[in-house]
């Protein structure tokens, strides 16, 4: 298992610094985003990485770009580092920190809204439900229950916060920031992408509670840009052992926010320090996904 990875370093013009990416300038209008170990939860990065959580993110991303092919397109140039021309003048020991955790991707310029799509009532959405009757604004059936599957899945977009908390926006708000037409192909393609993911996960004993996708403008297109379907962007839990009302057990980041909310913090940072079994078990939720759902084991 390499060492963990929390902050990285490269002699590159750096862009942006995420909650969870280093994103640098590659030249030629390309971006190498390098995906750290950091965790971050309720929108405040935690002091701790989380072994593997980087690489894990990387190429769960890239089995689902191959999974849906063409049909859904995306940025990415290549994943092999020895294969960027930007890096060559990396040494060794830089090339291996960014293996199986670094994408080369044309640049696209991004909308500025999370395109979040709910299947299951849980967390948030099920704290609005409970005191609304809706999420988002989407009236829901009376009488539902916290882990209870939704009528059909709903897109519940929000805000994209460069800092502090994202917001949850209604569709009519996402036509006044992005335009009508922008608006409606987000959220049909999100509610699409979810959809397949949704069947090709449960054929795999997992169900995808929900989910969040990030676009932007490519030469006119619409296009994938970021992460996507991973345990830091999704719920996923076992189908089997999902009892409706109570919380189900989970392979996603969900471990760190009960732990969080347990502790009680008051999710401004910095966050508390975590366990070791906290970290250990999130570690190796991140890694079970990703051998269920990609069939394989991850490349670190």
């Amino acid at each position: 298992m390499a060492n963990p990875v929390h902050t990285l370093e490269l002699p590159l013009p750096k862009v942006a610094s995420g909650k969870v990416r280093e994103i640098y300038d590659a030249g030629d209008d390309t971006l190498l985003l390098v995906t750290s170990d950091r965790l971050s939860a309720f929108d405040v990065i935690l002091q701790q990485p989380i072994p593997n959580k980087g690489a894990v993110l990387n190429q769960m991303s890239l089995f689902w770009f191959d999974h849906f092919g063409s049909s859904v397109k995306n940025a990415v140039i290549e994943s092999d580092p020895t294969k960027m021309t930007a890096l060559s003048g990396l040494n060794d020991e830089q090339l291996e920190a960014l293996k199986g955790r670094s994408v080369l991707m044309r640049k696209a310029k991004p909308f500025p809204v999370e395109c979040i799509v709910r299947g299951w009532l849980i967390g948030s959405g099920y704290k609005d439900y409970l005191k609304t009757g809706k999420v988002c604004g989407i009236q829901l059936p009376e009488g539902l229950r916290k882990a209870d599957r939704l009528p059909e899945p709903i897109f519940t977009p929000s805000t994209k916060a460069v800092e502090g908390h994202d917001e949850n926006i209604s569709f009519e708000q996402v036509v006044e920031l992005i335009g009508e037409d922008h608006a409606s192909q987000l959220r049909d393609l999100s509610l699409l992408i979810y959809t397949k993911a949704a069947e090709y996960a449960r054929d795999n004993g997992i169900i995808i509670a929900d989910t969040k996708f990030e676009f932007g403008l490519l030469d006119s297109e619409i296009v994938l840009i970021d992460e996507v379907l991973t345990p830091d962007s999704s719920r996923f839990w076992p189908a089997n052992d999902v009892v409706p009302g109570e919380n189900p057990p989970s392979f996603d980041k969900q471990i760190v926010r009960d732990w969080l909310e347990a502790s009680g913090w008051g999710k401004e940072p910095p966050a508390p320090m975590l366990p070791q079994d906290i970290v250990d078990k999130t570690s190796e939720a991140y890694l079970n996904i990703f051998q269920k759902l990609a069939k394989r084991d991850l490349d670190a």
